[in-house]
């Protein structure tokens, strides 16, 4: 039974994710910056000195577009940015690096439009707290008519929780302080189970303080890490680069043996798991920058397309040129352990590094994925059921640890596929509402 379950998800996989999901996600990026006048790439500095002004008292929200930006961070920096760029270059080869940074540079045009119209056509529930997201604005914004389609987006939405969010990191956590420290997974597991049982348990209130802490601490130690991998293998780097451009069009000729490797392999896995990392098309972070303190849609948009910048140029960049510098990528090892031995070549405690680095990683990424996968649960059915949904949410953590690593990530990736459709579907559809709102918004003198 397990076996014929892991064929089915592949065959549904092989379609979500094969050429019309790739032109999908490439090509919805590329059409709203196309018609944004590469306004994400333009605005970087701006969206920056944005996020760290001060809000004003008029701005309506429940949390600051800071701790917005750290909440969706929290979600999106994960097991993505260590073990999915490793699974990547390990199975697409080197060139699979390329293809994630062209996701993202597209990504952050999707992640922009994303965010504008969950601000836009954001709701107050019953508790008085702002919601929003891809299964509001398509209730909002393209009418009643195309309400199943924001059924369909909260169904694999809430259900993409329990992969993208739950499963692959706890397992992800599991395999890394089992390489690392020998420690079992069934107690990594039981640990993790009572540590994000004590979180939710608490609340928004209480995923929001503890996201806020360590995603800061985190990132900026990881990087820094990092940068000193790439630091002591520099005189590699250049090659690394050249390897890289290479072999994102001609896999075969850059990896010599690994023929097996075809170019859409290379772009397959490049894409899949730079949305898996970065999240966007997904319409998981909107869910976040919803609740934000903003009175204007286009700000915060701005601000959240910093997230897939921060997660994907920066953060994945560096795992990638550490791996590729350090000629680890062409070894036996895979996953998390790839990751660890390219840090292991620049530093003795480079297992420790990664091994941590991963947990907070994947840990603040449970927590964020909670809150989504709960307000995707509201919308389905009602405030009623977050206490039950959450309930499950913790039982899965244990599962999570013990499960088929290539299956897990199999079923994280076919989830992502699903949940990504109908919110692309909207952007697209609504994408004449962005392109408004941003030309008002800067047609503004103060804004500029």
């Amino acid at each position: 039974m397990p076996h014929m379950v892991e064929e089915y998800v592949t065959s549904i996989n092989g379609f979500v994710w094969g050429k019309v999901m790739l032109a999908l996600l490439l090509g919805t990026g590329l059409y709203m910056m196309t018609r944004l006048k590469a306004l994400p790439l333009r605005k970087v500095g701006y969206g920056f000195s944005q996020l760290f002004k001060g809000r004003k008292s008029a701005q309506e929200g429940d949390i600051s577009p800071f701790n917005a930006l750290m909440t969706a961070l929290a979600a999106t920096i994960g097991t993505g940015n260590i073990v999915g760029v490793a699974t990547a270059i390990g199975i697409g080869g080197p060139g699979a690096l390329f293809w994630m940074w062209c996701s993202a540079l597209l990504g952050m045009a999707t992640k922009f439009s994303e965010a504008t119209l969950a601000v836009h056509f954001r709701e107050v529930d019953h508790l008085g707290k702002r919601v929003g997201g891809p299964m509001y604005y398509i209730k909002n914004g393209l009418g009643k008519k195309w309400a199943w389609l924001g059924m369909l987006f909260a169904f694999f939405g809430a259900l993409a929780a329990f992969g993208i969010g739950n499963t692959v990191q706890v397992n992800s956590i599991a395999s890394a302080v089992q390489e690392s420290a020998g420690v079992s997974p069934y107690v990594t597991g039981g640990v993790l189970f009572v540590l994000v049982a004590l979180v939710l348990i608490g609340g928004i209130k209480r995923i929001g303080d503890v996201a806020g802490m360590l995603v800061p601490f985190m990132a900026v130690t990881y990087i820094a890490a990092g940068l000193f991998v790439i630091a002591v293998h520099w005189s590699e780097i250049p090659a690394a680069f050249a390897l890289v451009i290479e072999s994102a069009f001609n896999p075969s000729a850059a990896l010599g043996g690994a023929a097996g490797v075809t170019l859409m392999m290379t772009i397959q896995f490049g894409v899949a798991r730079g949305v898996f990392s970065n999240e966007a098309g997904l319409g998981s972070a909107p869910i976040a920058h919803a609740a934000a303190q903003t009175n204007s849609p286009v700000r915060q948009g701005v601000i959240a397309m910093l997230g897939t910048f921060i997660d994907t140029i920066v953060v994945c960049s560096i795992t990638g040129l550490a791996i590729v510098a350090s000629g680890v990528w062409s070894g036996e090892a895979k996953g998390a352990a790839m990751s660890i031995a390219a840090f292991n070549s620049a530093f003795d405690y480079g297992q420790w590094v990664i091994t941590v680095g991963l947990v907070l990683f994947a840990f603040t990424t449970v927590l964020g994925w909670s809150y989504y996968g709960e307000r995707c649960a509201q919308f389905l059915l009602g405030e009623k059921f977050i206490i039950p949904y959450r309930v499950l949410f913790i039982l899965a953590v244990p599962v999570g640890a013990v499960m088929h690593l290539d299956f897990v990530w199999l079923l994280a990736d076919t989830l992502n596929g699903l949940m990504a459709i109908p919110n692309l579907i909207a952007v697209l559809a609504l994408s004449g509402v962005v392109i408004k709102l941003a030309r008002d918004y800067f047609n503004d003198p103060e804004n500029n």
